[in-house]
């Protein structure tokens, strides 16, 4: 019987998971590396089975997609990986260019919603490679980074730029938290492949569960290859939430609305999940 195809996101904000596949927790899966990007388009294409999303991809296949429940990535507040870069304060900011990381979906989204709807101001966007040893290269305002980019950058700033952290900017515009990430399935494999689901499902919780509670092994496992202090990856990992409870859906819900009534999706997507037995 084949494996289920599952996309992971080689990312610090799940490292728990990540450590808990390189000891077993992974079994009886075949692991799809990536970032967000790709295994967005491997999801909607069919050729994953489950995948870690970005949020707004939900809303772009909510036709072909359902949400696994209890696992996430999420923040109450400041999320410290997806920090806006700038020469000039965000008040000052118009019709100004801003480059966009390639690598996520959903970071570009919340900040033309923060930027619009915090600052009302329409910068002139594009998607651009960029390293957050040139964080703001001449010809732009501004640069979007999330990840270990970010992270890096959360730490090693510069007094003549200015970083606006999305997470605690979308706190401040709403009062409320943000989901960043989702696991979904294919709802051909839901409907087709329940038992597989069900494995998919388990390994997943149970596998994120894991992880956090080994959280000194966890940070140790990725210390020596990634330029971070102990305490700056327990920190990071303090700030990231991994469950996802009814009152979590409340910020995801409304950055739908908002990403709708900027035409950024087509539709407020429903919020439809997984028929799996919860553990």
């Amino acid at each position: 019987m084949a494996e289920p195809r599952v996309g992971h996101i080689h990312f610090l904000n799940i490292l728990p998971l990540t450590w808990s596949f390189a000891h077993g927790g992974n079994r009886g899966l075949h692991l799809v590396p990536g970032v967000p990007a790709e295994l967005n388009r491997e999801l909607l294409a069919g050729r994953l089975d489950v995948s870690g999303i970005s949020s707004i991809i939900y809303a772009q296949g909510d036709e072909s997609l359902v949400i696994l429940p209890d696992i996430c990535v999420r923040t109450d507040k400041a999320v410290t990986s997806i920090l806006l870069v700038t020469k000039k304060p965000l008040e000052e900011i118009r019709d100004d260019r801003i480059i966009l990381t390639a690598k996520s979906a959903t970071s570009h989204c919340l900040l033309k919603i923060i930027l619009k709807e915090g600052y009302d101001a329409s910068p002139n966007y594009y998607v651009r490679h960029i390293v957050p040893q040139n964080p703001v290269p001449d010809d732009a305002a501004g640069s979007l980074f999330i990840g270990d980019d970010a992270l890096w950058l959360y730490h090693h700033r510069r007094e003549d730029l200015h970083y606006y952290d999305l997470g605690a900017e979308w706190h401040k515009l709403t009062g409320l938290g943000m989901v960043y990430s989702l696991w979904t399935a294919n709802r051909t494999f839901a409907r087709e492949s329940p038992e597989k689901l069900q494995l998919v499902y388990e390994r997943l919780v149970r596998g994120m569960a894991e992880g956090v509670a080994n959280k000194y092994a966890t940070i140790e496992s990725v210390r020596e290859e990634k330029d971070f202090t102990f305490q700056q990856l327990e920190e990071y990992l303090q700030v990231i939430h991994w469950d996802l409870k009814d009152e979590h859906l409340e910020g995801l819900e409304l950055f739908y609305r908002k990403a709708h009534e900027l035409n950024l999706i087509n539709h407020v997507p429903k919020l439809c999940f997984a028929d799996v037995k919860r553990i």
